[in-house]
């Protein structure tokens, strides 16, 4: 071959890598100029009124031609201009890709290859559906750790293992075995569930006024705390423990004093009602400036309010101060109901339930703020046996001079109170004579004795 043919194919093999080399440089800066511009029209895209945020073509529910292009499917053909509807539909499909950072206002937009199309990892991870798994316990219990409230801001309502839940059997061990062989039945029963005791509604209803309180105010800390005392040793604990998350109950602070009485920390830990199946260490309570009552159940199968906390207090003794009781045991009745009408202006006295009244009529007034005076959670029960006639308006004239909305009003004049209680069907009915307790139970009521006032003695 001559020196020129040779020359002449050097150079034609020169010029074609040169073009091949060209070619790619091209193909490169185009994809990038792509690429660029995609961006670019996305970022116009999550303009909520732009043109791009929806499919053009009608008829075209969720665009699922371009999701079909976009897996890879070929049962369907895409869109027109597929690069951008295949980003649009996915992205409005899993709307949690895009994430506007406030203030700087930067867009997280997913990962896309060199021809603009999704890479499908990034979207393996999410579903194109909502997710219908039940949350599990711990998701659950990590949900409502935000309806804790600080300890210093709570309204603390303090309950007594007993109270609670079921606790005979264990109790009835304890009487007849001793200590010991009753710490070993709870041993070996603690994965066993406790049932629901006397208290177990009472708690429920608090811990559901604390969501819609949480619903309305989601920074609130004004509110129910539940404290569990017991003077169970800490090895009972664990059955305890399990049943509260059994039943979903969100009680985290416990007082478990080895056998000792746990009165003496109900000032340490803030109580603001002390509720137990002990009537011991109700009066002990009382004794110490704690407003306590004992608690009795109600029937089983009574149907409670789920949505409304129920509580009825009685007056003398119980939200009034025993100055009217004093006056009936020395003078009578008729003498009593004559001091009342001459001291119609004079307030009465407070009583240990009254700071429980207050507290509950604080919660009630956040709702009122919101307009939700005829939703509210809350519902109190003025029933007395007092008479309207004599008393009434002294007592309702004490009430407003308390700041105090009472919601509803029953002056029975010495009729029973059982009746009209299972009517209400309250979670709570506040009284301090047994009579009324008893009365009460057999409609089936929840009760709380207050063994406060001169009818204890």
């Amino acid at each position: 071959m001559s020196q020129t043919s040779l020359k002449q194919k050097k150079k034609n093999e020169t010029g074609s890598r040169y073009s091949k080399d060209s070619l790619e440089g091209d193909k490169s800066r185009k994809d990038s100029e792509k690429s660029v511009r995609l961006t670019t029209q996305m970022r116009r895209a999550v303009i909520p009124n732009h043109s791009l945020r929806c499919c053009s073509m009608r008829g075209h529910p969720s665009c699922r031609r371009c999701l079909c292009a976009a897996e890879g499917k070929v049962l369907l053909s895409p869109c027109r201009t597929i690069r951008i509807y295949i980003h649009m539909c996915l992205l409005w499909e899993q709307g949690r890709q895009i994430t506007m950072i406030r203030g700087s206002q930067e867009l997280t937009l997913p990962k896309s290859d060199s021809r603009g199309y999704v890479v499908r990892n990034q979207w393996s991870r999410t579903s194109r559906s909502p997710s219908t798994r039940p949350p599990s316990a711990e998701e659950s219990r990590s949900k409502n750790t935000s309806l804790k409230p600080k300890p210093k801001h709570a309204i603390t309502v303090a309950v007594s293992s007993g109270a609670l839940f079921n606790m005979m059997d264990s109790r009835k061990i304890y009487d007849e075995e001793g200590l010991e062989k009753y710490m070993e039945y709870q041993l070996t029963n603690e994965n066993v569930v406790l049932t629901p005791g006397p208290a177990f509604r009472f708690v429920k209803a608090l811990q559901h006024v604390n969501c819609r309180l949480r619903e309305l105010y989601p920074d609130e800390q004004d509110l129910f705390d539940i404290v569990l005392m017991t003077n169970n040793h800490a090895q009972v604990g664990v059955r305890l423990i399990n049943s509260v998350n059994h039943y979903g109950l969100l009680i985290d602070r416990f007082c478990l004093t080895g056998g000792k009485s746990p009165i003496g920390y109900l000032k340490a830990y803030l109580t603001n009602l002390y509720v137990s199946a002990d009537s011991d260490k109700v009066l002990e309570a009382i004794q110490e400036g704690i407003a306590s009552a004992t608690m009795y159940e109600g029937a089983k199968d009574m149907s409670y309010c789920d949505t409304q906390l129920r509580v009825v207090f009685d007056g003398d003794a119980v939200l009034f101060c025993e100055e009217p009781e004093h006056s009936t045991k020395d003078h009578g009745l008729d003498k009593c109901f004559q001091h009342e009408a001459l001291a119609d202006n004079k307030p009465l006295g407070q009583g240990p339930l009254k700071g429980f009244m207050e507290d509950l009529g604080r919660l009630q007034k956040k709702f009122y703020a919101k307009d939700e005076r005829l939703c509210c959670p809350i519902r109190t029960y003025l029933v007395t046996a007092r008479s309207a006639a004599s008393s009434g308006a002294r007592v309702l004239k004490t009430l407003r001079r308390w700041g105090l909305e009472i919601d509803e009003a029953l002056f029975l004049a010495g009729a029973p109170k059982g009746p009209i209680l299972a009517k209400i069907r309250p979670h709570l009915f506040f009284d301090d004579h047994m009579f009324h307790i008893e009365g009460a139970q057999k409609y089936g009521t929840t009760t709380a004795h207050v063994p406060y006032g001169i009818s204890q003695k």
